[in-house]
């Protein structure tokens, strides 16, 4: 039996501008010669030696996956990673919902991040119209043109806006594909739905995204890199705004979840790269590499030459390399060290703030290259 269900259409949405922000990207953006502030002897080895493995892939054709958590975009790394894109270091890019609300943000008004406790007790936390309203649109559309939940936004930021298709249009594809193509009726009727309940009109919408340069999802559709978004359902605040809709967000997620796996399948001799992502990056890795694997050994064939760094905040004492420590050691608990660990290959952990973890990156590769 249905439940009863909130009604989103009740929400009072307020203006974007409207809102008191902590991250400012002009202000804090990482310039790309910046440099790395409390690397340790350590850490600087490991990268040395991610930076060779990186060298190696890119010569070899192999990929190189860069997987980060929302924090590498606000703490304004956006420049850095875009630098790895154009010299074509970085193959794919992967980051949660939260990574791509703050990209966005940053583009449109040059500001982001809220007062979480503040904004919850007045009632307003992630109710902004233009964030709620702009990013499902994006997806919305990105859903019935096929494309993926990163390659949606970075889109309708490069091309400031989308195209809303006409009523008619999509009633005739919906009646032409019915039957022989009804994937593609159902995404048609979707967006007609979407277009009738907010009175969209027909034609191109512009939104101007006036800080587009520092935008990573924007750079890797301009560049043609794969970036790729994989949410949770209710995790982020463009699910307050009733033009969330969630068979849009399901075609765009799978689509980016395929398109992972897909780098994932030709992952060996590459590289993968997780910052900051304990939950998203090891979960959608492993059964990545799981689906990836399967298809390797019906043809002879098995994914193992591939070298895992993760970088993170959390200390570790536990030498990975020696496997899983004992369950009464407190590193047995860092699940993410744990499920890449179990990927096969060569893994790596690294405590660094992901500034200087990526800073250090690219000047060496950089240097490589010079």
């Amino acid at each position: 039996m249905p439940y009863p269900q909130f009604d989103r259409h009740k929400i009072k949405m307020l203006p974007l501008s409207t809102r008191v922000n902590k991250n400012q990207i002009e202000r804090d953006h990482v310039p790309v010669d910046a440099a790395p502030q409390q690397l340790t002897d350590v850490a600087q080895k490991v990268i040395a030696e991610a930076v060779e493995q990186i060298v190696k892939a890119r010569q070899n054709d192999a990929p190189v996956m860069l997987t980060f958590g929302a924090h590498s975009i606000k703490n304004g790394l956006a420049l850095v990673m875009i630098e790895l894109m154009e010299a074509g270091w970085v193959t794919h890019l992967a980051t949660n919902g939260a990574g791509i609300i703050h990209d966005w943000e940053f583009a449109f008004q040059g500001q982001s991040s809220e007062d979480v406790e503040g904004y919850v007790k007045k009632g307003q936390f992630g109710n902004w119209e233009e964030t709620g309203r702009n990013i499902n649109l994006a997806l919305n559309l990105g859903a019935y043109e096929g494309k993926g939940y990163g390659e949606s936004v970075g889109a309708f930021i490069e091309n400031e806006g989308g195209d809303i298709p006409d009523t008619a249009s999509l009633l005739e594809e919906i009646n032409t594909h019915a039957a022989d193509n009804p994937a593609r009726a159902a995404a048609a009727a979707d967006l007609l739905s979407i277009i009738k309940t907010f009175d969209l009109p027909a034609g191109r919408m512009k939104v101007s995204h006036a800080w587009k340069r520092f935008s990573v999802q924007a750079a890797a559709y301009r560049l043609g890199v794969p970036s790729t978004g994989h949410p949770m359902f209710g995790h982020d605040i463009i699910y307050n705004h009733p033009m969330n809709h969630g068979a849009s967000v399901g075609r765009v997620a799978e689509c980016d979840f395929l398109t992972f796996a897909e780098s994932v399948s030709r992952l060996d001799g590459g590289v993968y790269l997780s910052i900051g992502s304990a939950v998203m990056s090891p979960m959608v890795f492993e059964k990545s590499l799981s689906i990836s694997q399967n298809v390797a050994i019906q043809h002879d064939d098995l994914i193992k030459d591939h070298s895992i760094y993760v970088v993170d905040l959390a200390e570790s004492h536990w030498d990975w390399t020696q496997g899983e420590p004992p369950v009464d050691n407190p590193d047995y608990y860092l699940r993410y060290n744990k499920s890449f660990n179990r990927m096969g290959g060569h893994m790596r952990y690294l405590t660094a703030d992901n500034r200087d973890f990526l800073l250090q990156l690219a000047h060496s590769l950089r240097e490589h290259s010079s």
